[in-house]
């Protein structure tokens, strides 16, 4: 039978986010409804607020629940099983299966659509290749985030780059992504990690998360501040005369055109003959985009660089999440700490306003009422 939800629409035209009641349909042969109890507030649903859209869309791509009904075909979960929402496919098994599009349809009778999943919502419903199961203990609330901001930011560090211990890092932006980043990285004992953010109250904050240093980009040049904290040997140089100075790998948690050109320059350069250089690693939604100069070309040519992107962490959540988890219960990654401002569904306007704003700190969160 159809499920009751509360849920968050945004509208095709400029306007406010509006939180209706419809009804969810049943699930399809291989769909599941959840009850969600919690579901992380994302940067990345302003970009599709402030873009053109073709239709009404349904938002958000995080959240933790219970499975409340499935399709005929659905195996991995069961009714009342914990579960994490997320918008990567939980294993390599399912990921390139098309999926039946999602459409809820508003009491005004315009229809919403979404890419895969949303989750601003009390239920939701979504093709079981996005659904995993977790601990029955799973915690309810803050958890919500680990199906984006943990899974990308640390997933970037962990898996896209695989830093190792004693590598040094840099992170620019220490959002609930940053912060995620900084905890993959003191996980694997990488050394310095360096925060980089335009406010040195969130600087000191991303220490309490394991980083080491904190640079201002606000207060001087940031790739000179982490060039001075990541120096050689005094007189020692590459083969064309270069100071060894630098990170072995920086990581754009923002995409602003100013922050992904500043991660290449941010990395140390090769060797010949000896070794490549540094790794440059996007993570955040380019929001424009970037053209480098001769100069930055021929230090990625000449020192052997590399730019890469990392989406998702290129996580597998059936294999990662429990890691996550396990980070969580051993204290390396503090969720409570990181989720730093919680909302009703009633408040999504309001929680969207402060995220633009810049005054969400860490993470935030919509919860659900039981």
């Amino acid at each position: 039978m159809p499920t009751p939800a509360r849920v968050v629409f945004l509208p095709e035209e400029d306007a406010p986010l509006a939180v209706e009641q419809v009804e969810l349909p049943d699930p399809g042969p291989l769909q599941v409804v959840v009850r969600q109890f919690a579901s992380g507030i994302c940067h990345s649903q302003l970009h599709q607020m402030h873009n053109p859209r073709p239709s009404d869309q349904v938002l958000g791509h995080e959240a933790t629940g219970e499975v409340v009904a499935i399709g005929s075909e659905v195996t991995n979960v069961a009714v009342g099983d914990m579960v994490f929402v997320t918008w990567v496919p939980r294993d390599p098994s399912v990921a390139s299966r098309p999926v039946e599009e999602i459409v809820v349809e508003r009491p005004n009778g315009r229809q919403a659509t979404t890419r895969n999943v949303f989750t601003w919502a009390d239920h939701t419903i979504a093709d079981e290749k996005y659904i995993v199961k977790v601990p029955q203990d799973t915690r309810r609330d803050v958890t919500s985030i680990i199906g984006c901001a943990v899974l990308t930011g640390s997933g970037a560090v962990y898996n896209t780059a695989a830093v190792r211990e004693g590598d040094s890092v840099a992170i620019f932006g220490v959002g609930g992504v940053g912060l995620s980043a900084v905890v993959a990285a003191s996980v694997v004992k990488a050394d310095p990690i360096i925060a980089v953010d335009l406010d040195d109250e969130k600087l000191e904050f991303a220490k309490t998360f394991g980083a080491t240093h904190g640079v201002n980009a606000g207060g001087g040049d940031a790739i000179e501040q982490i060039k001075a904290l990541t120096a050689g040997e005094e007189g020692v140089t590459t083969s064309f005369g270069e100071p060894v100075s630098g990170v072995d790998f920086a990581f754009d948690c923002i995409g602003r055109e100013v922050t992904m050109g500043q991660i290449l320059r941010a990395v140390r350069p090769g060797v010949l003959g000896a070794g490549g250089g540094g790794t440059a690693v996007l993570v955040g939604v380019p929001q424009t985009g970037l053209q480098f100069d001769q100069l930055d070309m021929m230090g990625l040519l000449i020192n052997e660089k590399r730019y890469i992107g990392s989406i998702g962490g290129s996580c597998r959540p059936d294999r990662d999440f429990p890691m996550f988890l396990a980070w969580s219960e051993d204290g390396a990654l503090d969720l409570d700490a990181m989720v730093t401002e919680r909302f009703k569904i009633s408040q999504i306007n309001e929680a969207t306003a402060a995220l633009e704003q810049g005054e969400i700190f860490g993470r935030a969160i919509m919860e659900f009422d039981d």
